[in-house]
């Protein structure tokens, strides 16, 4: 049963039930994390049923451990005619309603029973189901001008809709311990976590659901989780909601609540809890032999750069038979130029003009190169040098003389005629920016850093003409029409049969701002064009961009987003274990959209880390995936 047919049909069923805590307000929210494929649907405290009656799943077991609600469906279900004749019968008078409410429930027949339960539930007070301590209906006439319980067609729509669902009145443990399969989908709406109160809280429910309940109840879903099942489940916003299922995605959604004496207390803030399959196919796809044009790539210490990891990239993909690949956030451009490699029509895109050009100057240049001639020229000192970088960077980066010629080939680059060559000139001058710096960042003034290396002995212009040789040397034509963008991940939209993603990882103990490490040469890319200067810096950086990835919502928002615009692509994920979302998470927010996810884990040290003191520590080493969904 796929995502797509689950609802079988397009006019929505609503619920025949007026239900406290029904879930008609979190429709769009819950239907929002459903997986692309669906086994079963299982509810095992169906209540109102209103997430059952709106998806109308093909394949269903619904249960609650209150028997007349059970005996209303199952009624409904197979002589939904027989409960409208009995209906037609009652009346909407207060005599009558206390008549009906002091029937011995036990003594009517399962139609009588089914009549009863509906007609109380639409005539009493708010729909409010409440027993005394012996198991008594008691809830008081609700004195409704026109309460719809004879309604004849929402009962046959639902009667219809229950014809795929095997009902059953049994406690949620003996349903989920006998009938929960892999690929299930659970929805638990349990009694809820009381905000206040124990007594405000016992009095919605005949059996009380204590914390020692919700301990257990999650244990189930650590379970469920672990069988392969896919589990949504609803509660209040309690701490120990937090607690129980610190594992799993939490999210809060305001709502109304409409049991309350006092107006001004009918709202509150329910949370879903989004529990996915556990990752049961970790594969090691090996490495793939790359073509001998592959090393001619520049060796990069660009942060976050897969250059050590290409080849195991390459051999998830080659699984496929596949012609076009989007690499959303090529950063380096190293597994865009290894797409090249392999004959593919690749489609670079960064939102960084300095990974951009870049691209443009490798990926989507086929034959273009800087001649010894534009390189004399790029190197000739001019009068009308504008100084921007000696003026407003002085000892900052680099010396005097350093900045003097950055300024000087900046001049000269303006004066180039062809777009491509610009850019291999402007990604030559930011590659040896970033070799002159130790570290290769831009965080911090001065050269506290230097190690050594051969790198920081080069003078500037050696280290542009190295940078303008190995760009030259990688510049390859493959074919194909291969293309560089420098557009905001979330706003291109290209189909393409692979899509490779690599975003900026978060982790809340650090930040993922390129920019902010790399500002003074994006600041060189852009000539500080259209950036927002912050002079009362140190390191005068200029304002990061705006990216959904710098918090832990907006990188669960961005990939949901990501995956559901390339959902018929197949997709690439590059993604680290000490990063949000997890892997079980990123694996849950896949399998929503795509039918088969499998992930590949690897050792993997960081280069540096984001402060010099982890430099070589442990903290470095963390499993690197690649989550291949198709």
């Amino acid at each position: 049963m796929s995502r797509n047919n689950i609802i079988q049909n397009k006019k929505t069923i609503k619920p025949i039930l007026k239900w406290a805590g029904g879930k008609t307000q979190l429709i769009d929210e819950l239907e929002s994390f459903f997986p692309n494929k669906i086994n079963k649907y299982i509810e095992p405290f169906i209540g109102g049923g209103a997430l059952f009656f709106h998806t109308l799943p093909e394949n269903a077991i619904i249960s609650d451990i209150n028997p007349e609600l059970i005996n209303l469906y199952n009624t409904i279900k197979d002589v939904p005619n027989q409960v409208i004749e009995i209906l037609k019968s009652f009346k909407n008078e207060e005599d009558f309603y206390y008549e009906m409410r002091s029937k011995v429930y036990d003594n009517l027949s399962n139609t009588e029973k089914a009549a009863r339960t509906l007609y109380l539930n639409k005539t009493c007070y708010n729909g409010l189901y409440r027993v005394n301590k012996k198991g008594n209906f008691n809830t008081p006439f609700g004195r409704y001008k026109n309460p719809n319980f004879i309604n004849e067609e929402g009962i046959i729509e639902a009667s219809t809709a229950l014809k795929n669902a095997t009902i059953i009145h049994s406690d949620y443990k003996s349903i989920l311990d006998n009938y929960a399969e892999p690929g299930d989908l659970v929805f638990l709406d349990p009694p809820y976590l009381p905000i206040g109160k124990y007594e405000d809280f016992k009095r919605y429910t005949k059996e009380g659901f204590y914390d020692e309940d919700h301990y257990e109840l999650a244990e189930y879903v650590k379970q469920l989780s672990e069988l392969g099942c896919h589990v949504i489940l609803t509660n209040s916003n309690s701490p120990l909601v937090y607690e129980l299922y610190e594992d799993f995605d939490i999210r809060v959604v305001n709502t109304k609540r409409y049991i309350n004496s006092n107006p001004t207390k009918r709202t509150g803030e329910d949370v879903i809890v989004v529990a996915p399959p556990k990752v049961r196919k970790i594969i090691n796809v090996g490495v793939t032999d790359l073509p001998s044009q592959n090393a001619l790539f520049p060796s990069t210490r660009y942060m976050g750069s897969k250059q050590s990891l290409v080849r195991q990239i390459a051999s998830a993909a080659l699984q496929f038979e596949f012609d076009s690949v989007l690499d959303l956030f090529s950063g380096s451009g190293v597994v865009s130029y290894m797409f090249k490699t392999l004959g593919k029509t690749v489609f670079s895109n960064d939102y960084m003009t300095m990974n951009s050009k870049l691209a443009s100057a490798m990926i989507a240049n086929s034959s273009i190169k800087l001649s010894e001639d534009d390189i004399k020229k790029l190197l000739t000192p001019s009068e009308n040098t504008d100084n921007f970088v000696t003026d407003n960077f002085k000892d900052i980066y680099y010396l005097e003389e350093d900045n003097k010629f950055i300024d000087m080939v900046r001049n000269n680059i303006s004066k180039i005629k062809n777009k491509t060559k610009r850019d291999i000139a402007v990604s030559a001058l930011t590659r040896a920016c970033i070799k002159k710096r130790p570290r290769g960042i831009f965080t911090y003034t001065g050269i506290r850093y230097d190690d050594g290396r051969k790198d920081l002995q080069l003078s500037f212009e050696e280290q542009f003409r190295l940078a303008v040789k190995a760009i030259n040397e990688s510049v390859f034509d493959n074919g194909k029409a291969c293309k560089a963008f420098n557009l905001d991940s979330m706003n291109i939209n290209k189909k393409v049969d692979l899509v490779y993603i690599d975003p900026p990882y978060y982790n809340p103990t650090s930040d993922n701002e390129y920019v902010r490490r790399y500002h003074f040469v994006e600041g060189i890319a852009r000539n500080w064009q259209d950036v927002e200067m912050q002079w009362d810096t140190k390191t005068k950086k200029f304002k990061n961009y705006p990216t959904p990835f710098s918090t832990k919502n907006g990188a669960y928002d961005a990939f949901n987003k990501i995956f559901k615009r390339y959902k018929n692509s197949i997709l690439l994920i590059s993604y680290s274990s000490n990063s949000l979302p997890t892997q079980d998470e990123m694996v849950g927010l896949l399998s929503k959209y795509k039918e088969n996810v499998e992930v590949v884990s690897m050792d993997y040290t960081y280069s540096f880390g984001n402060q010099g003191a982890n430099v070589g520590n442990n903290k470095n080493k963390v499993q690197e995936y690649i989550f291949i969904a198709y």
